[in-house]
């Protein structure tokens, strides 16, 4: 009997009892924990063609979904996240760490092409600060990157406090923000590849110039439609002035420290005498 019971409950379409917690349900979805009723006899095209290629598109979409919104309203897309509207949003950490990943994946692959191509290694002898720093960059890249979020929260908590959001929700704005810088990075270093094609290696010398100006424009556009609400049109482009000229004075602060240090102080010397 007890089997015969185990056997219909496994194979039932629809459950009145949570299989998993053995809790009553009513509707699709567990409310205790949240597993599905309809359970399903596992078959082997059952779970190609549902449990792989539908949880892999259901992964992607995700993705691509948060991309999109990091891309063109990530404020927007980042309040309504605070708001409670999540399911269909990835983990905007977790995707930024990947693009990251991502990143310095294609910086070793451009190097190794740059040796072979252009024959590009330092040389320690005349040019240990800048090894060092090299190689602090690529030990600690995501702790650099990562270290961008707190400053956008910080200046942002400063200059738009009329939106009486708390530093964890302007945590969450900031994180959506550079997801899209860092979108935006990612998909202009696969331009670089352009150095090793003819006629085409001009492509670098203009995105050198085109990709910080965009990120800065990209931040401006954003966070002035993000607290437009909150502000007349002057007092939100004076805050957004200010959020940049801020933001833009504590990057060159950290290079300056950072070429400091790994310089012992030297490269004023150098500046001096040349």
């Amino acid at each position: 009997m007890l089997f015969c019971i185990i056997v219909k409950r496994f194979f039932m379409s629809h459950s009145k009892t949570c299989l998993n917690c053995e809790r009553p349900t009513i509707e699709n979805f567990c409310s205790f924990c949240g597993q599905k009723t309809d359970t399903h006899k596992i078959t082997l095209k059952h779970f190609i063609f549902h449990d792989i290629l539908h949880g892999v598109w259901h992964f992607e979409k995700g993705i691509l979904f948060t991309l999109k919104q990091a891309l063109l309203r990530p404020g927007k897309a980042a309040l309504e996240y605070i708001a409670g509207k999540r399911i269909r949003f990835y983990n905007v950490f977790y995707l930024t760490l990947l693009l990251i990943g991502l990143n310095i994946f294609i910086n070793h692959i451009q190097d190794q092409l740059s040796h072979y191509y252009f024959n590009t290694d330092l040389d320690p002898q005349t040019d240990s600060a800048g090894k060092s720093i090299d190689n602090f960059l690529s030990g600690n890249s995501k702790l650099i990157l990562f270290s961008f979020i707190p400053l956008l929260a910080i200046n942002s908590f400063i200059f738009f406090r009329k939106k009486k959001l708390n530093f964890s929700e302007h945590f969450i704005i900031s994180g959506m923000m550079f997801l899209g810088v860092m979108t935006i990075v990612t998909i202009s270093s696969l331009f670089y590849f352009t150095d090793y094609m003819n006629y085409t290696d001009f492509i670098s010398g203009i995105l050198n110039v085109a990709i910080p100006a965009l990120i800065v424009l990209y931040l401006i556009i954003n966070y002035y439609k993000t607290f437009s609400d909150c502000y007349t049109i002057v007092q939100n482009t004076l805050r957004v002035f200010l959020f940049i000229t801020l933001l833009l004075l504590e990057i060159a602060l950290l290079i300056i420290l950072m070429i400091g240090y790994f310089t012992n102080w030297e490269y004023k010397l150098q500046l001096i005498y040349h």
